[in-house]
């Protein structure tokens, strides 16, 4: 996972001294809360990348794979960073500062867990959005861009076969926190809030590209309005890498 911020000053506009010291002073107090959470988020995330799931209660476990079976290793999915206007090669973006303040830092994590990867756990972390405020928040199938539509319909484990670039899946069949990958939160009274959520399936040639946060307190759930959230406020792409050394090597135990 790279770098949180590449400058605690990179969105300020130099306006006057004192906006100035203002600004850098809540950029490092969004820097320390995102750093606390990715303390977080690392610590919750160890143990499912090395194969353990969340506490649920106890199961029996799969019958060991035969000898010689490979599994692919589906790749592990991050990003962070701060919010800004959309401009190129921008990994974090906000299309409603109002909302999703310009300088707003979010984090996020999705691995695979289990075994035999066949679940993945995602996790969210934001600082510096709206006080006291839910948001919908989805994975996508796009990376961002300069609009929210940019980063197209919400990933689905199964694809809705009836939805449409201009008709997005609200089939609850489909459009539902079990099929998608769902990190709905409510913030704190100072913007933040940390999110996990595990997901019974896992991806290899086709991840997600990118977490959208939307305008929404929560995410519909109801027949032709599942996963509808409102608008789109900010998007942060996901960048991606392959288990590597043990982890890969155990995926053709």
């Amino acid at each position: 996972m790279g770098p949180l911020f590449s400058s605690e000053t990179k969105h300020t506009v130099p306006l006057k001294v004192g906006h100035c010291k203002q600004s850098v002073t809540v950029r490092r107090r969004i820097r320390r809360r995102l750093t606390l959470a990715v303390i977080g988020t690392v610590t919750a995330l160890i143990p499912m990348a090395c194969g353990q799931q969340e506490q649920e209660p106890k199961t029996p476990a799969p019958a060991a794979p035969p000898a010689g079976h490979e599994r692919p290793n589906p790749p592990v999915l991050s990003g962070s960073d701060t919010l800004a206007a959309p401009n190129p090669g921008a990994e974090a973006v906000t299309y409603n500062p109002a909302l999703a303040p310009d300088g707003a830092g979010i984090l996020a994590a999705v691995m695979p867990a289990g075994w035999d990867y066949s679940s993945t756990v995602a996790t969210l972390s934001v600082a510096g959005l709206q006080p006291n405020r839910g948001y919908a928040v989805h994975t996508h199938t796009k990376a961002c861009g300069a609009t929210g539509e940019d980063a197209g319909p919400h990933y689905q484990n199964r694809i809705d076969p009836a939805a449409t670039p201009q008709a997005p899946s609200t089939n609850p069949e489909y459009a539902n926190p079990r099929n998608e990958i769902w990190l709905d939160l409510r913030t704190d009274a100072d913007g933040s809030a940390s999110i996990r959520t595990t997901v019974p399936f896992s991806f290899t040639d086709r991840p997600p590209a990118s977490i959208v946060v939307h305008e929404a307190q929560t995410t519909a759930t109801h027949p032709g309005h599942a996963g509808q959230a409102g608008a789109r406020l900010a998007c942060l792409t996901l960048s991606r890498e392959w288990p590597t050394g043990a982890q890969a090597a155990r995926s053709t135990q």
